[in-house]
């Protein structure tokens, strides 16, 4: 069975019906995304599974040790890297900001060039979607989110282009850093 095709099933699966914050759109559409744009930077078919089922455990309630012996040790990893603890013990617009720095510090640890990959992938959908939402919205598209206040994402995004500077000279950089640039208003 191909690798990629048995992910992206097993993500249709797992995401069912549900819709993303923000613009209400397909989840699994966020999930094809990701992984269509780590497929400009590798042909890696272990980071684009990974790419493609990053979301199905933080988001989707599948088991990273499911995705290990479905997909295989490598792309569970990938997808643990991408995998945010929720704090479920908080709120969270209380556990945001904990939570965005676990996450940049799991980024920066990760062994694997995959893992800044599929980082890319899954960030730069998020700022598209941010984008078109804030073209339609303005400002009031930070109400639907835990944390509403624009700075902290500000801060939380740029963080993220720092972590993945390893890959400035790509294409998919180089947008995610404009867009970057466009929605929060940088100089």
């Amino acid at each position: 069975m191909n690798l990629l095709s048995d992910a992206m099933r097993f993500a249709i699966a797992a995401h069912g019906g549900a819709v993303r914050k923000g613009d209400g759109s397909p989840a699994i559409l966020h999930a094809m995304e990701a992984a269509a744009v780590a497929a400009t930077l590798t042909d890696d078919s272990q980071v684009l599974a990974a790419a493609v089922l990053h979301d199905t455990v933080e988001d989707a309630g599948a088991d990273l040790e499911e995705i290990r012996a479905r997909f295989g040790q490598r792309v569970a990893r990938l997808v643990g890297v991408e995998t945010e603890d929720k704090l479920r013990h908080l709120p969270p617009d209380q556990s945001w900001r904990a939570r965005k720095e676990a996450a940049i510090d799991q980024l920066l640890r990760a062994e694997d060039p995959g893992a800044a990959i599929v980082a890319l992938g899954d960030k730069l959908s998020n700022l598209r979607s941010f984008y078109r939402i804030k073209q339609r919205q303005g400002a009031a598209m930070w109400a639907s989110f835990n944390q509403t206040d624009p700075e902290e994402h500000h801060w939380y995004y740029r963080s993220l282009a720092g972590a993945l500077v390893p890959l400035a000279d790509s294409p998919a950089w180089r947008e995610y850093h404009w867009l970057l640039r466009q929605i929060f208003e940088e100089d």
